[in-house]
């Protein structure tokens, strides 16, 4: 069995082994398994059953994480996304008024174009149509995301009136707790001590238990939360999405997912040395493999589903395989009936994690042509766009509305491929969806 699992993932080709790979599954479960606990919050604003979330995002993430392991055979995990679940609740049901049976009707109506387009390859065409130093932008710029993310959520970063951020009060425990992570895991990755994340995270772990900073769970098992309140819900509203702006909510999940999920598997393919010739081996089965999540997700009862940016945690830590992904896939159906255990994962756990591995993400940015400024222009809009709009479509689409503009002034505008002119228009009109109110 052991021999059929190394050669069907190329593990000795990969030079890896099913022990790192297995480890850094492990790993970016850790990095991410907070989304079992902050999507049920997030789409619960909306009036759906948290304890049917909980589960829908763990049997999603489930599907999404084993589906990319086996079919397009890459460390990369998929989960519920971030910002469009808040897109989900608080702009379209509570901003728009739509009941969240009909928006989550719009998720299915748009995984089904999802996978339509993915059939036809026309993801595939955007993917490989985009410019290299763009995707090394695309690469470096979630590295810096995931960064500020987590310096945020480790508290040393925190909100100002004055200058919009700041440093965090350094009289509070918790923030010491995620300094003393970073402290550990940089020394660790300087060392160059195998696992030297999950080592920093699992150290993190421990001291917050002992100082009482992380609460011990009560228990350790406990039973799956009912599906029933939003299982197959999506099915019986689709007759509800009947007016313009349904439609535009609908077109609005599709795009932010196709550039957040595009986005991230071209960054984290760089991150991995996985991109040939500016092309990403078998990205049509990776898309695959997300649309098919994403419309087992809205069945289940969540907002859509897209690869994530933590992949980055076991991809450092040495994951080059599937494997890393189907034992991230297995562990969230774990994690189904240890959720209580898996609390003590906090957000000061996973930062340092996060930090470190936006540094070894930017490093992709040295290969950007920077004194050429047609290149550079564009590229620096995306690597500083995407945390500070705190999105990574946002990002991207600061980045791909000024490639042809400066490419033009540049008297390159022949070198400008015709799917990056279109991305243009289609760029412009989603921002002007998005943003003016």
């Amino acid at each position: 069995m052991k021999e059929k699992i190394i050669s069907y993932f190329e593990i000795e080709k990969l030079n890896t082994s099913v022990k790192r790979e297995i480890l850094a599954g492990f790993t970016t479960f850790i990095s991410m398994a907070y989304i079992l606990f902050v999507n049920p919050t997030v789409l619960g604003a909306s009036g759906m059953d948290e304890g049917a979330v909980f589960t829908a995002t763990a049997l999603a993430s489930a599907l999404g994480c084993i589906l990319m392991g086996i079919l397009a055979r890459y460390p990369i995990a998929t989960a519920p996304a971030l910002g469009i679940n808040a897109f989900f609740s608080y702009s379209v049901c509570l901003g728009m008024g739509v009941p969240w049976e009909t928006a989550l009707a719009g998720v299915f109506v748009a995984s089904l174009i999802f996978i339509l387009i993915t059939v036809f390859k026309l993801r595939e065409l955007i993917i490989d149509a985009i410019p290299a130093d763009l995707k090394y932008a695309i690469s470096g710029g979630i590295g810096l995301f995931i960064a500020f993310l987590g310096l945020s959520e480790g508290g040393i970063i925190v909100s100002n009136e004055s200058t919009l951020v700041g440093l965090g009060p350094l009289n509070i425990g918790t923030t010491w707790l995620t300094i003393f992570g970073l402290v550990v895991t940089a020394i660790l990755l300087v060392r160059r001590v195998p696992g030297g994340i999950f080592i920093g995270m699992a150290a993190t772990t421990i001291l917050g238990l002992v100082t009482g900073l992380i609460q011990m769970p009560d228990k350790l098992v406990s039973g799956a939360p009912s599906l029933k309140p939003t299982f197959l819900v999506a099915l019986k509203h689709v007759g509800d999405i009947n007016s313009i702006q349904l439609w535009v909510v609908v077109l609005t999940f599709l795009l932010v997912t196709f550039f957040d999920t595009a986005g991230t598997l071209v960054g984290l393919a760089n991150q991995a040395g996985f991109m040939k010739d500016n092309k990403m081996p078998r990205v049509g089965k990776a898309l695959a493999a997300d649309s098919t999540a994403m419309l087992a997700g809205s069945l289940f009862g969540t907002s859509p589903v897209g690869a994530y940016v933590e992949s980055s945690a076991g991809i450092a830590v040495g994951g080059r395989s599937g494997l890393t992904a189907v034992t991230t896939g297995l562990l969230f159906i774990v994690g189904l009936f240890f959720s209580p255990l898996l609390s003590v994962v906090t957000s000061q756990v996973t930062a340092p994690a996060l930090i470190v591995v936006g540094v070894l993400m930017a490093q992709s940015l040295s290969q950007i042509k920077w004194k050429e400024m047609e290149i550079a222009i564009p590229s620096f809009l995306i690597l500083l766009g995407m945390p500070l709009t705190y999105s990574i479509s946002d990002g991207i689409a600061l980045g791909f509305i000024f490639y042809p503009i400066t490419m033009i002034a540049a008297k390159r505008g022949k070198e400008v491929s015709p799917i990056m002119y279109a991305l243009f228009f289609v760029f412009i009109g989603f921002m002007w969806i998005l943003n003016v109110k």
